[in-house]
């Protein structure tokens, strides 16, 4: 089984800025979503706070808007993107949230 991180795309609304209700539905939405995909979520990840992006020229950047990760576990890609289907983070339908999904390759050593 390969290894998959989930990088989620786009601003986000700070928790302490919705009314409990709102929460409370989003976070419902999330259990939905956990417990329909199971034993593949092998670590459910944080969202981002403020961040920051270093250039290898000393400068620094713009840290892209990526507010948080998870990650999961499928035969292949194909797998991992099915694993999304029903992701309370797609449901606005509007194009302002995506979800980038990465293989998670070994480092070599040796």
């Amino acid at each position: 089984m390969a290894r998959f991180i989930i990088l989620y795309k786009g601003e986000a609304t700070d928790m302490s800025e919705m009314t409990a209700e709102q929460a409370s539905d989003i976070m419902a939405k999330w259990g939905v979503w956990m417990k329909g995909i199971g034993d593949a979520l092998t670590d459910v990840g944080n969202p981002f706070g403020p961040g920051s992006s270093l250039v290898d020229d000393g400068s620094s950047g713009t840290a892209v808007s990526l507010n948080g990760y998870s990650i999961v576990e499928a035969d292949d890609m194909a797998g991992a993107r099915a694993l999304a289907d029903g992701h309370p983070f797609l449901v606005e339908g509007k194009g302002d949230y995506a979800i980038d999904i990465y293989e998670l390759m070994p480092v070599p050593v040796g």
